[in-house]
């Protein structure tokens, strides 16, 4: 993909459905009695490997494009594979499936692609396996594969070492399978699509919130069923993040980005966009399934530096890519730190960011949790390596728009990880 300076983006945008909560829909829906229907459902790599993963274990699934039916089976109701799961590149999948199969009276395996067998799964076989699970590393790295075998879950407490949604959810899951009640408290609240959508299909699940340490625990019971839903997805603000940047940046520019999810625990970029002088509007706000959505209008702003830290991370710790984007045409320094866990995405986030930047012509420097941008210096096209990152090659895409010349993003095409029309979308607003 080749890509060039632009002026005048203008028009609306209707986001894909929310990568997070369409993973669960399909999960919850699949361990529920009864049907459960999902609109605006995310028809990307990663949500497909879910549908595929549960496929195998017997549950009916119909993908009819404008809607996902899932027939569930109930909370007992999965059938043992026949073959290894494919979770193809995604972590979700992985984490939160291995708190299910745990729960599970059969043997299953599961492997991804060679990224995803890569990423760190000791976070969740220590936790599970604490419950009483049998969860394993095929290869003794702390990876996938993994191999999961019948066990006697119990109710535990879990401090969890980081704010990671999906070793919450996993534990969570698990939890339904348990003698007792389970909970997880994490060093600050990560996102908690998982406690809203269990909430509504009828777990009995609580959450609570330390106001003196920032510390926030989940609770959950076990229980004899789940119901299914009728779901609309929210639009993913992770997506939405890319056209927020584009009205910002790119001059004369004004978007209207329709429906899109801004639950409390991912929208931090909201913030950072407000203390960075962005001229952003929420309009038509509301809550549809537990989840507070809006829509948002962007118009070009003169942006400044900020430093983004702490409990602020985890709710915007897929948008940080395209945050630097952002810092780099920003007047003034932004430092972003307390993020090792980008270290741990599909790249090493860091890495794969600072490179890009520095080979446009940024003043960036990483440091062990973060980076340090000087922004202000104008931009050059280049060659971005996007090492089958969709994130870095989103990011890019709108830092090219910026850049003098010409920029040409490498293997583009890995966008369909999370949103396979992106590149669509902004057509419609040249």
């Amino acid at each position: 993909m080749e890509l060039a300076k632009i002026t005048g983006l203008r028009g609306e945008v209707n986001i894909p459905g929310d990568k997070s909560i369409s993973h669960r829909c399909i999960m919850f829906g699949s361990i529920a009695s009864g049907t459960t229907e999902i609109s605006n459902f995310l028809q990307g790599a990663d949500c497909l490997a879910t549908i595929n993963c549960f496929r195998r274990m017997g549950i009916e699934i119909e993908n009819q494009e404008e809607k996902i039916i899932v027939h569930g089976k109930g909370l007992h109701g999965l059938t043992a594979p026949t073959e290894i799961l494919d979770v193809g590149n995604s972590g979700t999948t992985t984490r939160l499936i291995s708190g299910i199969l745990v729960g599970q009276p059969f043997e299953s395996k599961l492997s991804g692609d060679n990224s995803l067998n890569s990423r760190p799964m000791k976070r969740i076989i220590e936790p599970l396996t604490k419950m009483g699970g049998h969860i394993s590393s095929i290869l003794r790295n702390g990876c996938a594969p993994l191999y999961i075998a019948p066990g006697k879950l119990h109710g535990i407490h879990y401090d969890s070492p980081v704010a990671s949604a999906q070793v919450k959810s996993s534990i969570l899951l698990a939890g339904l399978y348990a003698d007792g009640e389970t909970s997880v408290t994490e060093p600050s609240l990560s996102r908690n699509h998982t406690e809203l959508m269990l909430k509504e299909f009828g777990a009995d699940i609580r959450s609570q919130f330390d106001l003196n340490t920032s510390k926030a625990t989940a609770f959950i019971r076990p229980c004899s069923e789940l119901y299914g839903q009728k779901i609309m997805v929210p639009g993913d603000i992770s997506s939405a993040a890319y056209f927020i940047a584009a009205g910002l940046l790119v001059p004369d520019s004004e978007i209207l980005i329709k429906n899109t999810g801004i639950n409390a625990t991912r929208a931090g970029i909201l913030k950072v966009c407000e203390n960075m002088g962005a001229n952003i509007t929420l309009l038509n706000e509301r809550t549809e399934g537990g989840e507070a959505i809006a829509d948002i209008l962007v118009r070009t702003s003169k942006l400044h530096g900020t430093t983004i830290s702490g409990d602020i991370i985890p709710t915007l710790i897929d948008e940080i890519p395209i945050i630097a984007i952002m810092a780099a045409a920003a007047e003034g320094t932004t430092i972003i730190k307390d993020a090792a866990e980008l270290k741990v995405k599909e790249t090493n986030r860091i890495e794969t960011v600072v490179d890009n930047l520095k080979a446009m012509g940024c003043d960036i420097i990483a440091t062990d949790d973060g980076m340090i941008i000087h922004g202000g210096k104008t931009l050059h096209g280049t060659t971005i390596h996007t090492l089958l990152d969709h994130r870095i090659a989103m990011a890019f895409s709108i830092a090219a728009l910026i850049a003098e010349d010409t920029t040409r993003i490498l293997d583009s095409k890995c966008v369909d990880v999370s949103y396979p029309t992106f590149y669509d979308s902004f057509e419609n607003l040249l």
